[in-house]
Order: structure tokens, then C-alpha cells, then sequence
């Protein structure tokens, strides 16, 4: 691909922003599905924890945190000092009705969940309509019958948990001593379009088969991020917490631009 000259490679320069990225109840949803439990009784230090490293990683990424994604941190914080306390009527040794801390919490999700549940319905049926872009596990569909399973739309937060297992993975390696090298981002988009090129698809953990330390394995994350807003690439995942595949595609002329791309301001 070619990146105008100006192209600043930084990752302070590349607040890299997806159209599907989504907020603090979307990542709590994903986390209750993650671990299994009941949204009625939600392990609060538990979730609590997982979601404080879970935006750590999304700041040390350089992603956007949105201030509501702090909102929330405070909450759960809250909500978990609250349950720590003893409760007054129990202090006292009287029986009471006191609400859950959690409740408000919960009913908060179970309204997100349904009006997602019902967004997502009605871009299933768009997609049915439009049938923009046929997947190749369709043409297994044919041969494996009702029973296949068809890949799903990778999340961001289905993409985070990965990268995270990556991340500890790469940690027991033997450690290898390199010169230190910052490849930019473009850099590495273009070695990674090279590779799918080469392929039908490429498994999520193998985007990071060539890389040996934590700079390399974030810009390679960075740049499979770009690659998704750009639209040069879909990534897809087989079920639930599934294995994540990434499959090349023809880029759109709807596409957005690189950014730093002088077309991006023309009118």
C-alpha cells in the first residue's frame, strides 16, 4: 500500500478508532460471557479486576478510552467496597430488605443486552439483504450441512482477551536480546497484507509468529486494528471465544483513508 510521505509512524500519532468499538457495558457483557457466570450474581471483585486491566491494556495500547470507560471503573470500585461492608441491619442483628449493590448494575446490562440483542437482529437482516461479503466457511456450510456453525464478527473485546494471551504467552519465551527497533505502523501493515496474500486466511496468533518482544507484538496489534478500519481485512471467530481467523479482502472505494492521508480533508 502506499502511505502519503507525510505519514507520521508514532504511536502517539495513531489513535486508532473502529467503527464497531464499543462501551463499559459491552465489556462487562463480554467478560460475564468470558468467565460463565450468572448476571444475577455477578462476582464483582472478579469482573472488577479483569475490567481494570482490560482498559490498563486499551491505555497502554494508546486506544481511545472514553471517559465513561473511567464512569465505570469508579462504579464497579464502588460497588465492590459496598459489598465488603457490613450491611447496618446485619451490624445490628435485624433482618432487612436492603438492595444489592449490584442490582442497579444488572438491570443496567439486562436493558444494554436487549436493545444490543435487537441492534444486532435487525444487521443480521441487512446483511441477508445486502449480502455484501461472502465468507469462505459458506462454501463448507454447503458441505457440512445445518449443523456448521458459521464464523462470527470479532468484537474489540474478543480482540483484547486474544492479544492478551498472546502478550503472556510471548512472557515465557526464552528471551532473546535484540537491537531495539521501532518498525512504524504502515511498515508493518504492508508485511502483514504480504502475508495474507500469500494464504486463504491466517490464525490471530500467527500475526505474531515472527515477532520477539512486547514493542513488536503492539505494533502488530496496532496495525491488524488499522487494517480493520481501513476495511482491508475481516476478522472472524469460530463461536464464541473461539480460535480468531483474519481473512484479506478487497479494500472498498467507500474505505477510510490512512491516517494522515491528505484525501481524508479533500471535499
Amino acid at each position: 500500500m502506499d502511505y502519503p510521505q507525510d505519514f507520521e509512524p508514532s504511536l502517539e500519532a495513531v489513535p486508532v478508532k473502529l467503527d464497531h468499538f464499543e462501551g463499559p457495558l459491552d465489556l462487562l457483557l463480554h467478560l460475564i460471557k468470558k468467565h460463565e457466570v450468572n448476571i444475577y450474581d455477578i462476582p464483582i471483585a472478579l469482573v472488577t479486576s479483569q475490567y481494570l486491566a482490560t482498559i490498563g491494556l486499551m491505555q497502554e495500547l494508546n486506544l481511545d478510552v472514553a471517559g465513561e470507560f473511567l464512569v465505570m471503573a469508579a462504579t464497579l470500585i464502588h460497588i465492590k467496597s459496598k459489598m465488603l461492608l457490613p450491611r447496618p441491619e446485619t451490624a445490628a442483628g435485624v433482618d432487612g430488605e436492603e438492595e444489592d449493590p449490584r442490582d442497579a448494575l444488572v438491570r443496567r446490562l439486562l436493558e444494554h443486552q436487549k436493545f444490543k440483542a435487537a441492534a444486532g437482529l435487525l444487521h443480521e437482516r441487512e446483511q441477508l439483504r445486502s449480502a455484501q461479503w461472502a465468507r469462505p466457511d459458506e462454501r463448507v456450510a454447503a458441505i457440512a450441512g445445518d449443523d456448521y456453525e458459521p464464523e462470527l464478527e470479532v468484537d474489540l473485546f474478543s480482540l483484547l482477551s486474544a492479544f492478551h494471551a498472546v502478550v503472556q504467552r510471548a512472557k515465557l519465551r526464552p528471551r532473546v536480546v535484540l537491537p531495539a527497533e521501532q518498525i512504524p505502523i504502515e511498515a508493518r501493515i504492508d508485511q502483514l497484507l504480504g502475508r495474507l496474500s500469500e494464504t486463504d486466511a491466517m490464525g490471530f496468533e500467527e500475526l505474531f509468529a515472527d515477532v520477539n518482544d512486547r514493542a513488536g507484538l503492539i505494533v502488530t496489534f496496532l496495525a491488524l486494528l488499522e487494517m480493520i478500519r481501513l476495511k482491508l481485512v475481516r476478522v472472524f471467530q469460530s463461536g464464541a471465544f473461539g480460535p480468531i481467523r483474519i481473512y484479506k479482502r478487497a479494500r472498498p472505494v467507500d474505505a477510510p483513508h490512512p491516517i494522515g492521508d491528505p484525501e481524508t480533508h479533500r471535499g
